[in-house]
Order: C-alpha cells, then sequence, then structure tokens
C-alpha cells in the first residue's frame, strides 16, 4: 500500500501513471467503507500464496528462492489495519496475531487467519457441488468469498470499518525489498532456524529479499512465537517504509521501476481506492510519523475447545484499546457495555509510573512500552510497594484526573482511584494479575519478583524492544 502512494506522489510516478493504472490488479465488491470518521482505514493482507497477483503460479526458480514449501491453502499470516487521518499527517498499522480466535461470519469461532482460507474453501466446494465446472470462475468466487469474511472478521473485532483493502503474495515480500535495495533490521541475538531458512548474526544488519522474507516468517525458537514474528514483521515494515519515503529511493528512476514492477506482480487492491487521491494525502507524511502497535491479547498461548493452539482475545478490550489509539469512541461491539469516553488529553503531557504487583515477570516493562509507543511520557517503572491490590488500577491524587482517565481507557478501561499521597498532576499504574491489557502479551514467565523478564531461566533477562516501533530515521528497532 505504502509503494503504491510513494509511487504515485513521486514525478517520476506521474509520467508513468497510467502504466501503473493499467497494470495493477484490482477486485471490487467487497462492501467497503460507507461510514465516514475522519480517516482512511486499510487492511493491509499477506498472504502465504504461491501465485503471482494475477493468479499466476510461480515458475520453479521463484518457488525455490521464496523457500515456502509446497502449500497450498490460503492462509493470512499478516493481517494489518491501516489508519490513516484525512489530513495525511501520520499512519498507524494495528497488527492481529494470526491465531487470534474470533467470530467469523459463516464459520463461527474460528482462527482470524483462517477465515479466509476456510471461507474461500467452503465456498469453491459448493460452487463445484451446485454444477460451476468452470475452474476460473470458482476460483475468482471463492477467492471473494474469503476477502469478505476476513474483512467481516476484522472490522467484528476492532470496531472499524474497513474502507480499503491491499494485499500482498509472499513474492511481493521479495520484489519490494530487492527493489529498495535491502531492508535494515536488528536482532538482539543470532538466528539459525531450518524450518523458515532463517540464519542471521546479532545486530544490525540489511536484509535482501529472500532473507527478508525468512525474517518475517519465523515464528519457531522464538521466546513469545508468533508476537515475536508480528515484532519482526512491523520492524520490516517499518524499515521498508523508512527505505521507501526516503530521497534516495524516490529520486532514483532505476528504483522506482523497480517497485512500479514489484507492485504490478504482487499487490491486489479494491477497485474503489482512488490511489491518487489518497497519495495527495501523504505528500507530507514522515516516517516518523508512522508507527506499529499490536492488539491486546488475553492469552498467547490458549487451547480451543478442538485443542487447536490459538491466541485468546476479548473484544470489549480490543475495541477499547483501538478506541484509545485512533482517537475514535462512536462505536463498539454489538451487545457489549461501551467504556466511558476518555477524555480528550494530549499523551504526551502526561508522565505515567508503572508499579508491578502482578506474578507476572516484566509486566510493568511491557505495559510501559506500550504506553510510551501510544505518546505517553515514560515515569518510573519497577515492583509495586505498597499495600497489595486485588485488581489493576490508576491511581492520581484525584479521581477526576484527566490524564488518570486517558491512561485508564487506554489500558482497556481500568478504574481510577484517588491516593492523596500523590502529588497532583501525577499518574501511577499499579498492575495485579487480573490485568490482560496492552502489554500483557509480551510479559513472560510468572512468580518472580523482579519485573526483569527471563524466559529461558538462565538469568539472561530479555529486555523490551528499545523505543516503540516507527518508521522514522533513527536506526531499525532491535527485536527478538
Amino acid at each position: 500500500m505504502l509503494s503504491v502512494v510513494v509511487l504515485v506522489i513521486t514525478g517520476y510516478a506521474w509520467r508513468s501513471l497510467d502504466t501503473l493504472k493499467s497494470h495493477l490488479t484490482t477486485v471490487g465488491g467487497l462492501g467497503l467503507g460507507g461510514h465516514d470518521d475522519g480517516a482512511t482505514d486499510i487492511l493491509m493482507v499477506g498472504v502465504d500464496s504461491r501465485t503471482d497477483a494475477q493468479g499466476n503460479p510461480l515458475p520453479q526458480s521463484e518457488l525455490d528462492m521464496l523457500r515456502a514449501g509446497d502449500a497450498t491453502a490460503t492462509n493470512t499470516d499478516t493481517i494489518v489495519l491501516i489508519r490513516v487521518p484525512n489530513d495525511g499527517s501520520s499512519a498507524t498499522a494495528i497488527s492481529i496475531p494470526r491465531d487470534s480466535w474470533v467470530k467469523v461470519p459463516g464459520i463461527g469461532m474460528s482462527k482470524i487467519n483462517a477465515a479466509f482460507g476456510a471461507t474461500k474453501e467452503a465456498t469453491r466446494r459448493k460452487l463445484v457441488e451446485q454444477g460451476d465446472k468452470n475452474p476460473a470462475d470458482v476460483e475468482k468466487k471463492s477467492t471473494q468469498a474469503g476477502r469478505e469474511a476476513l474483512i467481516q472478521s476484522v472490522s467484528g473485532l476492532t470496531g472499524i470499518t474497513v474502507d480499503h483493502y491491499a494485499e500482498v503474495g509472499l513474492l511481493g515480500f521479495v520484489l519490494l525489498t530487492d527493489a529498495v535495495g535491502g531492508v535494515d533490521v536488528c536482532l538482539k541475538n543470532p538466528v539459525d532456524e531450518p524450518m523458515s531458512g532463517a540464519h542471521f548474526p546479532a545486530g544490525e544488519q540489511t536484509l535482501s529479499g529472500p532473507n527478508a522474507l525468512s525474517f518475517v516468517r519465523q515464528r519457531h525458537d522464538l521466546p513469545r512465537g508468533d508476537l515475536d514474528r508480528i515484532v519482526r514483521q512491523q520492524a520490516y515494515m517499518a524499515s521498508l517504509a523508512h527505505k521507501v519515503l526516503s530521497a534516495g529511493t524516490l529520486a532514483n528512476p532505476g528504483k522506482v521501476d523497480q517497485l512500479t514492477k514489484a507492485v504490478q506482480r504482487s499487490i491486489v487492491l479494491d477497485s474503489d481506492w482512488d490511489v491518487i487521491k489518497f497519495a495527495q494525502q501523504l505528500q507530507n507524511l514522515a516516517g516518523g510519523h508512522v508507527r506499529f502497535m499490536t492488539i491486546p491479547v488475553i492469552n498467547p498461548d490458549a487451547t480451543s475447545p478442538d485443542g487447536e493452539s490459538i491466541v485468546k482475545v476479548d473484544p470489549v478490550r480490543v475495541h477499547a484499546f483501538v478506541d484509545e489509539l485512533v482517537g475514535r469512541s462512536d462505536h463498539s461491539p454489538s451487545g457489549a457495555a461501551t467504556a466511558t469516553p476518555a477524555p480528550k488529553v494530549d499523551p504526551a503531557t502526561v508522565t505515567v509510573d508503572v508499579a508491578n504487583d502482578s506474578t507476572v515477570s516484566g509486566l510493568a516493562s511491557e505495559v510501559s512500552a506500550a504506553l510510551t509507543s501510544m505518546g505517553y511520557r515514560e515515569g518510573d517503572v519497577g515492583n509495586f510497594s505498597g499495600t497489595s491490590v486485588d485488581s489493576s488500577q490508576v491511581r492520581a491524587r484525584g479521581a477526576d484526573d484527566h490524564g488518570a482517565a486517558a491512561v485508564a481507557a487506554a489500558l482497556g478501561g481500568l478504574t481510577v482511584q484517588a491516593d492523596p499521597t500523590l502529588p497532583a498532576g501525577a499518574v501511577q499504574v499499579v498492575l495485579a494479575d487480573d490485568y490482560s491489557g496492552p502489554g500483557s502479551a509480551g510479559a513472560t514467565g510468572a512468580g518472580a519478583s523482579s519485573d526483569q523478564q527471563d524466559p529461558t531461566g538462565t538469568g539472561s533477562a530479555t529486555p523490551t524492544p528499545d523505543r516503540a516501533i516507527t518508521a522514522g530515521g533513527s536506526g531499525p528497532a532491535c527485536v527478538n
């Protein structure tokens, strides 16, 4: 999506715009939009397809380059909801774990990454049973149904009306990466994982296309499994966005031409998207104003009634998180209680202390990092030294403190408690074992009194990411 935007705002791309438009793959009838809320909301999906954007099977040479095996099902391994205000001043990308257990139209409760593939397969079988003998027609209709099911599932989980749709296959990661001359990443530890083909040293490095694909696809041998893979994907997207937005890329006709060809081969957009108009909104977008977040989860290692490994999420908490993150308060899950709207507060004016009173090691650090990524100022972070609490809460000198109320809403609807011992303007978060809001997915282990994480039990702490992941120019964030 970002690559298409950049292409149409450069002088070179304007000259070749007709060629680009005539070769873009588009799809209509997805039931998008219909709710003007002051921003454009884009669902960007990474699918594990072994075809190009036009549905043509990839040659064996490219399949070998992808190191992706021979799977034939269509799963959506990357699901990102991108919100761009109408003034084009910023972009917020919200990742959804692929194994999130959600309600899927026509199926019921299921992993969200199966919404596309399972619906597509069910529709394909139905069409064949009804006598449709045209394989191309069956493929088109079943794929359409899969896309619609995923869009509805994401909207149901987040409360956001999806305005536009962008889909990229495995080949796209490789082509887009090579088009910008590789992406810069930073790893905290060396990696040697044969299933994904990820073999990298620790530290900062530039990855070529095939290696970048291995980097974003690895999920085994990571401390937090798929949650760490999401952080990998965010780091990759931030690096790619920074490279694409840089003057060196935009001023190089050869690179722009390579980007154009990569987009044409690997990206599918909805046909109702006026990309030129949208690009005009983003002409002044800076990398530092592109940030990446992940929805809160209750349990990343849960099990479904059928014994599947799933990520348990609470739509009410997800709605509250998204509402606070994007500044919305006009939607809630059907039949669910609506949290009290938070007062309008500039997060940069609020310093938040976070204290851990739970048995979850590392929780305060993770929650503080989540708040910092939302724009709040980091205060003291550590263990709680007061009288133990039974439920997580936000404390301030007065229960009507606006900064405390905003923080409480940002953390999924915590209660605000008055603590007259606190100085005026101070905001303190106290975390108990019931906490499941933003940052909870990143805490690992239990029973330790220290607020440092040690998932391996070897005494080697695994710190939180050095900073919130953005597409700014200060170097890549180091990740697991």
